[in-house]
């Protein structure tokens, strides 16, 4: 097909798809001529997971790119497919040093350390973690973090049912595809769940009503 035709299948606009292409995203069609090229049924695959990782999931066109390498890579052992993909979908946050760090920090690992979870020392989402807890500190909201084991817990729950759903997949490169689609875009489905749970449960709790505003 040509990249008129991709851009139909797809619903991605061509300066959105050669844009793709120039970062990586996407691997360049077989060359027909000077000016022309054919794609197939892998650059419509890769080209909405492309679109799905960065437009509905939110991620750096370079994680992104992590993301879609890990996928359709090949020699790698289940671990470090949910390993790398947790990695590239979690990119490195600055962060200040100071005594509600330093709590925060312990905190994180005392957290790992009695739950009981094997968790490398560098991966990224300790960090984006204890840089949480330490704003929160910072902003006076203690009691939120008393919520900490609660929210462990079930997350804990919710980890054991996706690993096991992915795991049922077989195939390395569906395991893969599943745990960077579900990662990125079980984010956001998450928080939106939580709004509307929250919204539901004040209006029970406090007493108000839920009504449409202009």
């Amino acid at each position: 097909m040509r990249i008129a035709e991709l851009s139909r299948r797809t619903g991605v606009p061509i300066p959105t798809i050669k844009y793709y292409m120039r970062e990586g995203l996407v691997p360049p069609g077989e060359r027909t001529g000077p000016n022309q090229a054919r794609y197939g049924e892998e650059h419509v695959r890769r080209l909405r997971l492309a679109r799905a990782l960065v437009e509905v999931g939110g991620l750096p066109v370079a994680s992104a790119r992590q993301a879609l390498t890990l996928i359709f890579s090949s020699g790698i052992s289940e671990f470090d497919v949910l390993g790398k993909a947790q990695y590239a979908l979690t990119p490195p946050r600055e962060h200040t040093e100071d005594d509600a760090w330093d709590e925060a920090a312990a905190q994180v690992d005392d957290l790992i350390a009695r739950r009981g979870w094997q968790v490398k020392p560098g991966n990224p989402a300790r960090r984006t973690l204890a840089d949480a807890l330490a704003t929160l500190r910072r902003l006076g909201q203690d009691d939120y973090l008393d919520l900490l084991e609660t929210y462990a817990e079930t997350a804990e729950s919710l980890a054991d049912t996706e690993v096991r759903a992915i795991s049922r997949r077989g195939d390395l490169h569906a395991m893969a595809e599943a745990i960077v689609i579900w990662t990125a875009l079980g984010d956001p489905v998450l928080a939106s769940l939580r709004r509307l749970a929250q919204e539901a449960r004040a209006a029970r709790v406090l007493g108000g009503t839920a009504e449409e505003t202009a």
